[in-house]
């Protein structure tokens, strides 16, 4: 089983936002099982308003709709997809007008009683690096922490984000 260190995490996020920031790259978020843990740990580092306009929390379906992402893409593929992962992106970036954006969803502990077709631990994100999408899917297994698992949820997203951009 992969471990996820907070401390580590951090530490990649910090290196991350160091690195947008010398290069002038803008991110932005629209999280959901994450609840805006990505955009936190974008901000902790000093200077990241320079390459952070802004994220949104959309936590409901309906609030992920009232943000851009298309309901018939929720309707058909549910809110736990890659598909949506990739609305949530695209929205984010067109709200914030960035040059990366990054949707992430799935469902964290119990399965959700308004989303019949949630599976624990199971993880769907998008990254939008211009005009490209790219979605994953990943099973987090069980965290000894709600925070943990946001964590764990927020290094498989810098995982892939860092191979983007490079």
């Amino acid at each position: 089983m992969k471990n996820y260190d907070e401390s580590l995490i951090r530490n990649h996020y910090h290196k991350l936002t160091m690195e947008l920031i010398r290069r002038h790259i803008t991110i932005t978020t629209m999280e959901s099982i994450t609840s805006g843990q990505i955009a936190s740990l974008i901000t902790d580092t000093e200077g990241a308003s320079s390459i952070f306009a802004g994220s949104v929390v959309t936590y409901s379906n309906q609030e992920k709709i009232h943000f851009g992402v298309p309901s018939d893409i929720i309707e058909k593929y549910s809110v736990y997809s890659k598909e949506t992962a990739e609305a949530m992106a695209k929205a984010a970036g067109n709200l914030f007008t960035a040059d990366v954006s990054i949707g992430i969803t799935g469902t964290a502990g119990n399965a959700d009683p308004n989303n019949i077709s949630s599976i624990p631990g199971e993880v769907y994100f998008a990254i939008k690096y211009k005009a490209d999408v790219s979605s994953y899917f990943v099973r987090i297994p069980p965290q000894c922490s709600r925070l943990l698992t946001k964590l764990a949820c927020a290094e498989e997203a810098y995982e892939k984000l860092v191979e983007i951009l490079k």
